[in-house]
């Protein structure tokens, strides 16, 4: 009885001084913030969890997006027994033991077993196929979470055998509802900048907005004289107070100049000037935004504005973010700067850009025709019979490995979607395909071809 009690005393005095973060964690679905698309109300999501009816799953999303806590509401929430382990520390023998509990459980009260792995991603492919035959039998349900690529980094048996549930970062309204309630908990208040500063850092990471909430809160009683106990007056953070939080000069946040400044550096690259680009870079690191972000807003124009132009483009923006990632700042913005350097340097072309809207117009509104016999898998038993696959010219055994066949439903067979530009490499390949659209070989320029 006294270590029940001595142990429940410990519980609280931790949990009172656990971090704010892991204190305004959720417990119910209402309370969540974001991922209206998935727990909000009549979303599938939350229909699943409700009726205690999740399958195995898998939660996708970057960091401070909710995917642990939407693993303890489902622990609230189910009949079945809750098994929660780290991909970081955990290993096949702990798979298997939790595995033989299952087995166990279910045969003698007839319970079944959710396996919570966390960071499913740091699991290697043999760790993996051990959890396979118990989530394809059903005896465990696996929920895992990761903010990695799943079709990268998780089994395809098990990606298959799972809902992939995709987490998107919380908007700035969003995460200022979080900042809010951090505020109410910690019994603070803060000015309306310090709380758009607080939004604007965080790049869509509720955990991180309360962390940097929590550390400008204890600043804001220091300079006060506010002990943490309370006092006369609340706490009161301010911008200064978010900034020293931050170890970084946050002022440009205020009233959308975030935004604005992203913008500026996002049109100076696709201007091609590589000093505008460098300066906006550098204004942005210094006051302390997110690396990460920086490396996704270049990712993106590196298809968006360069494209074929320049397909090298896309390698080195990648590279850059997988550096930021690999080697981390302060080093990694040397790789931000060579990619903002080859990124502005670049020849443009936003054609690619353009194709894809031309093509999703079609998909959404055109007519939807079925896929031409000839391109249908022919690889099943039976599928001859159903003539798939009959008539296809397999192109590496034609001249110039290119074959003028149908590859599109009839109804959008005349469509074009994708023009290339005369710039940089797209010229070469403008070449190309008109040469193919006329009928020729590339380079063949003085015989008229033929179509096959």
């Amino acid at each position: 009885m006294a270590d029940d009690l001595f142990g429940q005393a410990a519980a609280e005095r931790l949990a009172a001084r656990a971090p704010l973060a892991a204190r305004l964690r959720p417990h119910t679905l209402d309370e969540i913030v974001g991922q209206a698309h998935l727990v909000g109300p009549g979303a599938p999501l939350r229909a699943l969890i409700e009726t205690d009816r999740l399958t195995s799953a898998i939660l996708w999303g970057p960091p401070g997006t909710g995917k642990t806590t939407l693993a303890s509401v489902v622990a609230s929430a189910t009949s079945k027994a809750f098994v929660p382990l780290s991909a970081v520390t955990a290993g096949v023998k702990d798979v298997r033991s939790v595995i033989d509990e299952a087995r166990r459980r279910l045969g003698e009260r007839g319970q079944g077993t959710i396996l919570f792995l966390d960071e499913v991603h740091r699991f290697n492919r043999a760790q993996q196929d051990a959890l396979l035959p118990a989530v394809e039998e059903g005896l465990i349900v696996l929920i895992g979470a990761t903010t990695e690529n799943p079709y990268f980094e998780v089994n395809a048996p098990l990606l298959s055998r799972s809902t992939l549930w995709r987490l998107e970062p919380l908007s700035p309204e969003e995460l200022d509802a979080v900042v809010q309630r951090g505020l109410a908990a910690e019994e603070a208040t803060a000015d309306a900048d310090a709380r758009l500063a607080l939004a604007g850092v965080a790049d869509g990471d509720a955990r991180a907005a309360l962390t940097t909430l929590e550390v400008a809160i204890a600043l804001a009683r220091s300079r006060q004289g506010t002990p943490a106990g309370g006092g006369e007056a609340p706490p009161h953070v301010t911008l200064a107070d978010v900034e020293r939080a931050r170890h970084a000069r946050l002022t440009h946040y205020g009233d959308d100049a975030h935004y604005d400044q992203v913008s500026a550096f996002i049109k100076a690259i696709r201007g091609s000037d590589p000093d505008a680009g460098l300066y906006w870079l550098a204004r942005m690191l210094e006051a302390g935004e997110d690396a990460r972000f920086i490396a996704r807003r270049l990712v993106i124009l590196a298809s968006e504005d360069v494209g074929e132009a320049d397909p090298l483009a896309l390698v080195v923006a990648d590279a850059a973010a997988r550096a930021v990632e690999f080697v981390g700042l302060p080093e990694a913005q040397l790789n931000l700067a060579q990619a903002v350097v080859h990124l502005a340097c670049a020849p443009k072309s936003n054609r690619v850009t353009v194709a894809l809207g031309r093509a999703q117009t079609d998909a959404r509104t055109g007519p939807r025709g079925d896929v031409p016999a000839h391109l249908r898998d022919a690889h099943y038993r039976g599928a001859a019979r159903l003539g798939h696959g009959e008539g296809y010219v397999y192109p590496h055994d034609e001249p110039g490995a290119h074959v003028d066949q149908q590859y599109r439903p009839a109804e959008l067979e005349g469509s074009v979607y994708y023009e290339p530009s005369d710039r940089g490499h797209e010229a070469a390949v403008a070449e190309r395909l008109a040469a193919w659209r006329a009928g020729r070989s590339p380079g063949d320029r003085g015989s008229e071809g033929g179509r096959r």
